[in-house]
């Protein structure tokens, strides 16, 4: 296992305009000048958070899901962010994983937000993603999935005897009227898992004229802040050291110590 370098694009959204966020987010990943391996978009990010996607949704097929292959391969690097996607007759708040070769690995939003009536418009996933490179296994979720720990807990593997994931990420249009539960809770996510944290969000006013002030962070396996950026576009670039997650599992060893459960779905119960 490696180093990982990744990079945290904020940004301001284009109210409900594919187009214009595609060209913008084109710009910003050619704007990146230093090497990295993984890029990471907000919620949403060719739209806003809108609870119009029989307008707004496009297909697997669609011009943003195309862009998202176009650019991996253009790059060589992995995108990643989420999309208003149709399928089947419903709507998805769906991230996309995707490989600079084309191929990806998706995650439907778990826990759909009730206060803006997401469930009247979207459908829930019921399955994790973990994706993998470079030996790091990556939890993937959005937003609201950050006020939800059993559904992000880290359980140490009977096969390998290693942890599920290494990095827990969350990809959100997370409104600064909540900022403080933003912060506290993507910390408590990195501590109580043992693992780096990201969480990706976006700025300024949405089409319902609500304000974003960002708070994008990357948190160290101990709780410590590496970058938080507020109010301001911005694109930061690090690298993940496996020596230091490594470390911090050898000397606190207590994921070990941890209950353990079981998920059933609704259908289960």
């Amino acid at each position: 296992m490696s180093d990982l370098k990744v990079t945290l694009v904020q940004s301001q959204l284009h109210w409900e305009d594919i187009a214009a966020n595609l060209r913008m987010f084109d710009e910003k990943i050619d704007s990146i000048r230093e090497r990295t391996e993984v890029v990471f978009l907000p919620e949403m990010f060719s739209t806003g958070f809108s609870m119009q996607p029989e307008r707004l949704a496009e297909t697997m097929d669609g011009s943003a899901v195309q862009w998202m292959k176009r650019k991996a391969a253009e790059k060589k690097i992995i995108i990643t962010g989420s999309l208003i996607i149709e399928e089947n007759g419903h709507y998805l708040n769906r991230l996309i994983w995707m490989l600079p070769n084309g191929t990806y690995g998706t995650y439907d939003k778990r826990h759909l937000f009730g206060y803006a009536g997401e469930q009247d418009h979207y459908e829930p996933g019921n399955k994790r993603l973990i994706a993998q490179v470079k030996g790091w296994k990556i939890n993937l979720n959005i937003c609201y999935d950050m006020r939800f720990p059993v559904w992000a807990r880290n359980t140490i593997q009977a096969d390998t005897q290693a942890p599920a994931y290494d990095l827990l990420v969350y990809v959100a249009n997370w409104p600064e009227r909540r900022k403080t539960a933003w912060n506290t809770l993507l910390q408590a996510r990195a501590i109580e898992n043992q693992s780096f944290a990201i969480g990706i969000n976006r700025v300024g006013n949405d089409g319902n004229n609500i304000y974003h002030s960002g708070e994008t962070s990357l948190i160290d396996p101990m709780g410590e802040i590496i970058y938080r950026k507020s109010h301001e576009e911005d694109i930061f670039t690090y690298t993940l050291q496996r020596e230091q997650l490594d470390e911090v599992r050898k000397n606190i060893p207590f994921l070990k110590d941890a209950d353990t459960f079981t998920f059933l779905d609704k259908e289960s119960l």
